[in-house]
């Protein structure tokens, strides 16, 4: 596994499970980091299934969103799937007025999540 700075990830099956070390995902550099380090997932580590746990963050910028919207190409592209799970209520408000909460696979928690992968 590689090393990363924005990101933890660990393995469940064949599903790499990614939480976020930023409570607040709203600079630009940082965003440039974490899309390379999402990317970097399905491109060099070729993972197929991927699940985005949202427990830490308390903030996602627009930025933010668009690097969820492309990683979210980069998964379906690879015959992978992409589900999220624990999104603040205020969070999922911004996926609601994006429409975004119909593109994305968002489940309750985790156990949902896993199982929603079968």
């Amino acid at each position: 596994m590689a090393q990363y700075r924005r990101i933890g990830v660990t393995q469940n099956n064949d599903v790499a499970i990614v939480s976020f070390n930023d409570k607040k995902i709203l600079d630009e550099a940082s965003i440039q980091e974490l899309g390379a380090e999402l990317f970097g997932l399905v491109e060099q580590q070729k993972m197929g299934d991927i699940l985005l746990n949202f427990t830490n963050v308390e903030f996602l910028s627009s930025a933010a969103l668009g690097k969820l919207i492309t990683l979210d190409r980069k998964v379906k592209a690879s015959k992978g799937r992409m589900k999220m799970c624990n999104i603040r209520p205020e969070i999922f408000e911004v996926f609601q007025i994006t429409k975004l909460n119909k593109v994305f696979d968002i489940r309750k928690d985790e156990t949902e999540a896993m199982t929603a992968f079968g």
